[in-house]
Order: structure tokens, then C-alpha cells, then sequence
């Protein structure tokens, strides 16, 4: 009888705190910005990443709420359960968040924190987090899981963002689940799509009217030449 079994993939072993310790120094001799790394007296560690958001489609936040003040923030004040009305806008292109986190941080964490930070009330599902490759001239980007530990990736990579960086985009599956919005949400993107295409509308016409009036008056100037 033949019997097939199962062999399970060998993880790695985790690195020892001795290990650890030497690949901070290492980490912390290469940096040139002052945002080392932190071994704590329990083994694990604490330091930055910067996470580049790149996100294509507009994101819900509370109406008419200020940013989050450093007092919030102390007092842990959720600003966005203040209000219950909802509006939509699109976060700056590529704009680029520091986080401090510590090695037991795991990706999920991650991503709750930037939507807590710009006080996004979005399901944190609608977003993943990317690692960012360079190799032979190419950018390479994988989907990190969510139990994965960006501190970790970081300390590894050393701090060079060349090497890695982080970014946060939507969690494309494909087709875009449009069930996964609420019907405020859908009307918010309907309004902003009304609005960008009466934009651009409106440059195309400005654009040609401005090429009419450079044309006309090319014609007159011509008319009044001789011959």
C-alpha cells in the first residue's frame, strides 16, 4: 500500500537575542538620519519605517472633522466617532508616513494604524501592504501577509529604502467589490467622478479655445502681409 505523507515546509529558526543585538548594530551603523533602532531588555526591539501611500481610489472619513491634535493623540481621542456623517476625497498621491513600531508590530497593525492616522473609518480589508524591490532596473512589489513583521523586514533590508520600502495600496482581488461599500460611500464616488470629468471637460475646452484664438490670430497676421 502506498502511503503518501505530507512533509511540512522547515521554517527558519528565529533569530537569537545575540543575533538580534548584532544585526542592530550593524542596522544602526549604516543609518544617517538618527532613526535607530532599539534593542529592549526582553529581546524585542523597537524602530521607524516609512510606509509611501498609493492609493487609486478615494477613501471614507468623518465630515467636517479637524486632524488629530498631539492631544488627541495622548488622550486617545477617536475623533472619527464624533460624527456619524461621512465624506470622500482622495489622500495626496504618494504621500509618505513615518511609524514607529516595534518588532512584535505586525502588518495588520500596520495598516490600522495608518487609517487610524489619517482617520480613515474604511474596512481596513479594502487595503494591504506592499514591499517594494528594486533589482536590475525593475520595481518588484509583494503583498505582505498579515501576520508578517515589517520591523523585522526592515533590520534585514537595513535601512537603505532602496533596497525595500513599504506601501500601502488597495487589496486588489481583481474585480472591484462593489458590495464592500456602503451605498453613502458609492454616492460619494459617483459625486467625485461627476466632478472630475466636468474638470476635465472643462480643460479640454479651454485648451482648444485657446488654440482657436492662437489660430485666428495667425490668419490675421497672414491677411495683412503683402503678397
Amino acid at each position: 500500500q502506498n502511503v503518501t505523507q505530507t512533509v511540512e515546509e522547515e521554517k527558519p529558526e528565529p533569530p537569537t537575542v545575540q543575533e538580534i543585538k548584532q544585526k542592530i548594530e550593524k542596522y544602526n551603523a549604516k543609518v544617517t538620519n538618527c532613526l535607530l533602532m532599539k534593542l529592549n531588555d526582553d529581546g524585542t526591539y523597537t524602530g521607524f519605517i516609512k510606509v509611501h501611500l498609493k492609493l487609486r481610489r478615494p477613501v471614507t472619513v468623518p465630515a467636517g472633522i479637524r486632524p488629530p491634535s498631539i492631544y488627541d493623540a495622548l488622550k486617545e481621542v477617536n475623533l472619527a466617532e464624533m460624527t456619524d456623517k461621512r465624506t470622500s476625497f482622495y489622500l495626496p498621491l504618494d504621500a509618505i508616513k513615518q511609524l514607529h513600531i516595534s518588532s512584535t508590530t505586525t502588518v495588520s497593525e500596520v495598516i490600522q494604524g495608518l487609517l487610524k492616522k489619517f482617520m480613515v473609518v474604511d474596512n481596513p480589508q479594502k487595503f494591504a501592504l506592499f514591499k517594494e524591490m528594486r533589482k536590475d532596473g525593475q520595481v518588484l512589489f509583494q503583498k505582505l501577509p498579515l501576520t508578517e513583521y515589517p520591523l523585522y523586514l526592515r533590520l534585514l533590508a537595513g535601512p537603505d529604502t532602496e533596497a525595500l520600502s513599504f506601501v500601502l495600496k488597495e487589496n486588489e482581488t481583481g474585480e472591484v467589490e462593489w458590495d464592500a461599500f456602503s451605498i453613502p460611500e458609492l454616492q460619494n464616488f459617483l459625486m467625485i467622478l461627476d466632478k472630475e470629468e466636468k474638470d476635465k471637460i472643462q480643460q479640454v475646452h479651454k485648451k482648444y479655445e485657446r488654440f482657436k484664438q492662437r489660430l485666428q490670430q495667425t490668419l490675421k497676421e497672414a491677411r495683412g502681409k503683402p503678397g
